[in-house]
């Protein structure tokens, strides 16, 4: 089951990279900062992601 829990997982990171870019092309001209591309919010995107998993996993495993 986790095999395949990644592979679906696969088309949520491309949208989430592509929804990255685009609210930062919104955001970024707000704070002086310039705009990112398709690469770089990809590696944005997999930063985030590896920071949260731990965080979802050990939600997941809480006690009752």
């Amino acid at each position: 089951m986790g095999y395949f829990t990644i592979l679906a997982a696969i088309p949520g990171f491309f949208l989430s990279s592509l929804i990255t870019m685009l609210l930062w092309g919104v955001i970024a001209p707000k704070f002086g900062v310039e705009g990112i591309d398709y690469p770089m919010a990809m590696l944005i995107t997999i930063t985030l992601w590896l920071a949260v998993a731990p965080l979802a996993a050990a939600a997941g495993r809480r006690r009752i």
